[in-house]
């Protein structure tokens, strides 16, 4: 059995016809319309690996994503709110 290598042009990606649903910056977005959601009602409370099924995201991704958000995002107020196992964070829209 032989495998054969895939050409690609220098300025391709392998995947370039690939959709961009997978880049950080969508990940981000997906994460911040979560929480949006989320937060409507009031406040939210929430660890990562809770929450994580949901947003299609593994914990670690959530909790290196909240980070950027935190100063990212103007309507939303996150901040670290406990440690107990692993971090809550607690989400509330301020516009």
């Amino acid at each position: 059995m032989t495998a054969t290598a895939k050409s690609v042009h220098p300025d391709e990606s392998p995947d370039a016809d690939a959709p961009e649903t997978d880049s950080s910056q969508s990940k981000e977005a997906r994460l911040a319309d979560y929480l949006r959601e989320r937060a409507e009602a009031g406040d939210m409370y929430f660890k990562s690996k809770f929450i994580a099924d949901e947003v299609g995201l593994s914990a670690k991704e959530i909790g290196a994503l909240i980070v950027n958000l935190q100063e990212s995002v103007d309507d939303l107020s996150i901040e670290r709110w406990s440690y107990t196992g692993a971090t809550t964070w607690r989400v509330e829209q301020t516009a």
